[in-house]
């Protein structure tokens, strides 16, 4: 795999974490903040489970879930660096 496709792999997975978390943009959380929802996340629901509440909330509510998602992936950018996990 190479290093891009990982990267890009790693941190959809990591703002779905985010989407799927409580912390909300109106908290201004700080980067460690977001590692720590991020971490919470994964551990409460999983993977797939962040990414099927991601799915849930795009079908039920896309105008909102746009929103959330963006503000997702602009707050892991600032966060969490990009590294790919995988050999």
């Amino acid at each position: 795999m190479s290093s891009r496709l990982c990267d890009l792999s790693v941190s959809a997975t990591r703002a779905d974490a985010l989407f799927a978390s409580a912390l909300q943009r109106s908290d201004k959380p700080s980067p460690a903040q977001v590692r720590q929802a991020i971490a919470a996340a994964v551990a409460a629901y999983g993977g797939a489970g962040c990414a099927a509440r991601v799915a849930q909330a795009f079908g039920e509510h896309p105008e909102t879930a746009v929103t959330r998602m963006r503000w997702a992936r602009t707050m892991i950018a600032g966060a969490v660096p990009a590294i790919c996990l995988a050999a």
